[in-house]
């Protein structure tokens, strides 16, 4: 199973992708298309057509990492938007992954404090 550091930030690529696009192809897709650094260590997220493979592809310190999942009867529940990319954490990454849509109506949203009081 894949586990992302603390603080490593996730990318959607929104819509779907060839998936016949290995490393080479999905890093140029990062670089050109979303105008991302596909060496920052980030997870760059990928889903094809018909939402039953998912690619994701990142950085280690010497070399890039690609970790794929197919599922044989079911569908990710991918955003769409075609041609645009969106940020999101990891718990949601694991809802994708598990079947389940991003946004979880009964999910706590993310505070943002500047002070204690």
């Amino acid at each position: 199973m894949l586990v992302p550091g603390l603080g490593i930030k996730i990318y959607l690529a929104l819509g779907d992708t060839d998936m016949r696009k290995s490393i080479n192809g999905l890093s140029i897709i990062v670089e050109n298309c979303f105008d991302l650094d596909p060496f920052s260590g980030s997870l760059f997220v990928f889903c094809n057509r018909n939402r039953k493979t998912m690619k994701i592809l990142y950085w280690d310190r010497n070399g890039f990492c690609l970790w794929h999942k197919r599922l044989e009867k079911e569908r990710f529940k991918w955003p769409e938007k075609a041609g645009e990319t969106m940020t999101i954490e990891q718990r949601e990454l694991m809802w994708l992954l598990e079947g389940l849509e991003i946004n979880q109506r009964g999910a706590h949203r993310r505070l943002g404090y500047s002070t204690l009081y």
